[in-house]
């Protein structure tokens, strides 16, 4: 199985979960192939060009679904190029703060950047939902806080523990464990309701922000040509696996909810989430991976926090003092 992410990260982590209850059931050892880069588009290329015998999957999370927009050349086409094969499950996401910041909800932490422009950092790994959904932030609260890409978001958190990175976006399989540490603090989830896994910790809809109400989803594509009975067996085997007990409480304990879906329903949510992206990437001011601009909050369909104010993205060649060390780590 190919996974476009670096070892550690919350895609990676599901992805190692399933196949290990998988691999039992079908008799089968499963391989996990980690080929992260480009805003995950390396891996997926390489799964879009493998042969379609059912023998190579491919995790897709949200990354897939807001490359079109990232990358307009591609060397693949995300409809075209693959088979759904299964869903396999959703999380929220969960704005996080170093501790070091004096601010115990959004609207504190939107003032205290306010008052420290271009002081802090946000940390992200490239081609994201992590970097949609803080670029998104900082367009609709007007704050200036530094753009710093990482390969991966695991590097990004990483960087947060040692001081250097100050805001993140990350599933709460990741950072739920230093969050209960108090390594890191949570402002808010982004789904409808609270977390049950962090009850005390408003939504973004609570905290004024419902334009960042978004989640995050994964599941299985298989490159496109493999036959429809090899894709039905898979999605049986992998769906019967998802309803056991032990990989469900797996995957909640994580901080993921199971999904089992038929290959034609997970084809047709890929389709409307490719629908849907687009208007929410060219608003956050994203192309290529990279920030190009950020407009104003009213191009994210909400009322503005800020009725003038404008994020700006991290400056080329000059970020502040504390990311410099981040910095080349991604060049």
């Amino acid at each position: 199985m190919i996974v476009p992410y670096t070892p550690g990260s919350p895609v990676d982590v599901l992805a190692r979960v399933v196949t290990q209850h998988a691999a039992a059931r079908l008799g089968q050892t499963i391989i996990i192939d980690n080929r992260p880069g480009a805003g995950t588009t390396i891996g997926t290329k390489a799964a879009a060009e493998a042969a379609p015998d059912g023998y190579t999957l491919v995790i897709a999370a949200t990354s897939f679904i807001i490359a079109a927009s990232l990358y307009p050349k591609l060397d693949y086409d995300p409809v075209k190029s693959f088979a759904p094969v299964a869903m396999l499950a959703v999380a929220p996401q969960t704005l996080v703060i170093a501790p070091s910041i004096p601010a115990k909800t959004v609207q504190e932490f939107i003032a205290y950047a306010k008052a420290h422009p271009g002081e802090l950092n946000f940390g992200f790994g490239l081609g994201t939902l992590p970097q949609i959904l803080g670029e998104s932030f900082k367009a609709v609260t007007g704050t200036d806080i530094a753009s710093i890409p990482y390969k991966g978001g695991a590097q990004a958190v990483t960087d947060m523990l040692g001081g250097r990175i100050e805001m993140n976006f990350g599933t709460t399989s990741t950072l739920l464990p230093l969050i209960q540490q108090g390594k890191i603090r949570a402002l808010a989830v982004t789904t409808q309701t609270r977390s049950k896994d962090l009850p005390d910790v408003p939504t973004m809809i609570e905290s004024g922000l419902p334009q960042l109400a978004l989640i995050f989803s994964a599941g299985l594509l298989a490159p496109a040509g493999t036959p429809a009975e090899i894709v039905g067996k898979l999605n049986t085997e992998i769906n019967e696996v998802m309803h056991t007990p032990e990989l469900t409480a797996a995957m909640r304990k994580l901080g993921f909810e199971p999904k089992t879906w038929s290959p034609q329903d997970y084809g047709a949510f890929l389709a409307d989430e490719m629908q849907r992206w687009p208007p929410i990437v060219r608003a956050a001011g994203i192309k290529g991976g990279m920030i190009i601009r950020l407009r104003s909050p009213q191009s994210l369909r909400s009322i503005p926090i800020s009725p003038s104010g404008r994020g700006r993205a991290a400056r080329p060649g000059r970020p502040p003092s504390a990311s410099r060390s981040a910095a080349r780590r991604c060049a």
